[in-house]
């Protein structure tokens, strides 16, 4: 995820801090400041730190529960909104997801359990709300916290783990693209429910459905990919008519492909016609803004883009595609020879069509 920075790693994961969640903190450290100086700044920022290392180890629980069916997990990403593990697939079996989505809230409810005994609980359960005031039991805090977390996740809707639960529990007996349309429509009427309600209540309540909304139609859009992908092969998906560079051209002679092409992502191959790059055009244009046209393009393009096999499997492809972080990726035959190339914007057409030919 860009404008993210690397914290730590453990165990092979990357755990990485978006740069607005820094901002999030520099901003409430000003609030708490505000409101009641130096203590109160501490104390509010010490809390939201605990409150994400709380967020850090519910998604470790997603981690390790992967792990157990030998998915790697390249990242976790800490946003304003939570926490984000990247798992490198998606479980296989309706029993695997099941356990992996569980994983998480089963976290937090040890940590709540842990916290029990420091927590104030002889008061009335909603004094456990008071998460903003400065100075109240941190325990307490943060048991309450735990609670909302589970809560919150157990909300039968993606991207929530509680939506990947009903889909393990439809896939027994359903079809994985079936149930993944059911536990779909069920996340679009709740985020309708909860828009309607923010509507007159609470303003958070519109955010929350926008964002249930955009996650069940993501999901949604990957299963039908899935589906349509499952008996695909790179030969299928690749596009075999486009230009490459040359390594020793300068930025001046992309452009006028760009210009003269509806392509978006050239391959830069070196004097034998070995791939050893992909220009793109968001980096063509940032270039141009600071180093002109006779910028050479070895300086420009993206490196270490492995090429996948014309006769591989098309899944394997997309997924290379999405970890290389590049929106193209070169397709050679079994000489080493540049034969196609795949793209996002092909990628996205082919499962258009697909999509729309899939019958259960």
């Amino acid at each position: 995820m860009r404008w993210s920075i690397r914290v730590a790693r453990v165990g092979g994961t990357e755990v990485k801090v978006h740069i607005t969640f820094l901002l999030l903190l520099a901003w409430l450290g000003l609030v708490y400041y505000f409101a009641g100086g130096v203590p109160a700044a501490v104390d509010g920022l010490l809390f939201i730190l605990l409150l994400f290392g709380c967020v850090l180890l519910h998604e470790f629980g997603h981690v390790f529960a992967a792990r157990l069916f030998g998915i790697a997990t390249p990242d976790i990403t800490l946003l304003p909104i939570g926490g984000v593990a990247r798992l490198q697939r998606m479980p296989e079996k309706p029993v695997q997801e099941l356990v992996v989505a569980l994983a998480g809230p089963a976290v937090n409810v040890l940590l709540a359990l842990l916290l029990f005994p420091l927590a104030e609980t002889s008061g009335e359960m909603a004094a456990m709300a008071t998460l903003d005031q400065p100075g109240s039991n941190l325990a307490t805090r943060l048991l309450a916290v735990n609670v909302i977390l589970v809560l919150f996740n157990m909300i039968p809707a993606f991207p929530m783990d509680g939506g990947r639960v009903l889909r393990a529990l439809l896939a027994t007996v359903l079809s994985y693209l079936t149930a993944t349309r059911i536990a779909a429509r069920v996340g679009q009427a709740l985020a309708f429910a909860f828009g309607f309600i923010g509507l007159f209540y609470n303003p958070l309540l519109i955010f929350i459905a926008l964002f249930v909304y955009m996650g069940a139609s993501q999901e949604a859009e990957a299963a039908e990919m899935q589906a349509a992908s499952d008996t695909m092969t790179v030969r299928d998906a690749m596009v075999t008519e486009f230009l490459t560079l040359p390594l020793d051209a300068r930025l001046d002679r992309a452009v006028d492909a760009l210009l003269r092409t509806s392509q978006h992502e050239f391959p830069v191959v070196d004097p034998m016609g070995a791939v050893v790059g992909i220009l793109t055009r968001d980096h063509m244009i940032r270039e141009l803004k600071s180093g002109g046209l006779e910028t050479p393009l070895a300086s420009v393009m993206l490196q270490n883009v492995r090429p996948v096999h014309v006769d591989g499997d098309f899944r394997e492809a997309h997924l290379r595609m999405r970890e290389s972080g590049c929106p193209a990726v070169p397709v050679v035959d079994s000489m080493g020879r540049l034969v196609g190339l795949i793209t996002t914007e092909n990628v996205g057409e082919l499962m258009m069509i697909r999509s729309a030919l899939v019958r259960e």
